[in-house]
């Protein structure tokens, strides 16, 4: 049995989901989003829950059930508070700011970094060395900031680059005469 699987997803107030076969179609107050799942799984929306039940005891029924379950959760999170994930820029001279809908990236290279954002993603820099990444979409959201934090990634001496907040980065001494 899953244990994430067997707890329904609860709609809050101002969200409202609809099934369709086997997509889920989950509005809410930013937006639209719609999930598919596999043919293990059966969908139902139950008064203000959502429940997902197997329809089989095979291993890929029973591992689909609690993935349906958790990507329903994240319609439901995304559609009303949204995903957030903030990047710190470190080193002397890195530095970001908005240009349009762009991000120009100041990393220690001959050239500036020009990032496009894609469509569904918003990029905002309350400072220089912060950035904010912010959307509907949890994958879309995470593949963005790590998109950007490629660019230059915390190097473990001086601790230069672009990291999550709060993340630690392992330092290492430098060479010893």
């Amino acid at each position: 049995m899953s244990r994430i699987g067997k707890k329904p997803v609860a709609l809050v107030k101002g969200v409202t989901a609809s099934v369709s076969g086997q997509t889920i179609e989950v509005k809410g107050p930013k937006g639209t989003r719609s999930f598919t799942a596999g043919d293990d799984v059966t969908i139902t929306v139950e008064g203000e829950a959502v429940k997902v039940t197997p329809r089989g005891l095979s291993k890929r029924a029973r591992s689909q059930w609690g993935m349906s379950r958790s990507m329903i959760q994240n319609l439901v999170t995304g559609v009303t508070t949204g995903f957030k994930k903030e990047l710190e820029i470190q080193g002397v001279g890195y530095r970001a700011a908005m240009k349009g809908k762009d991000v120009q990236l100041s990393l220690g290279f001959s050239h500036e970094v020009v990032f496009e954002v894609p469509a569904g993603v918003t990029v905002s820099s309350p400072k220089q060395t912060e950035l904010v990444v912010e959307g509907i979409d949890q994958q879309a959201v995470g593949q963005v900031a790590a998109n950007i934090r490629e660019w230059r990634k915390p190097e473990p001496y001086k601790g230069k680059g672009i990291r999550y907040k709060g993340e630690f980065i392992f330092r290492k001494e430098g060479k010893k005469k």
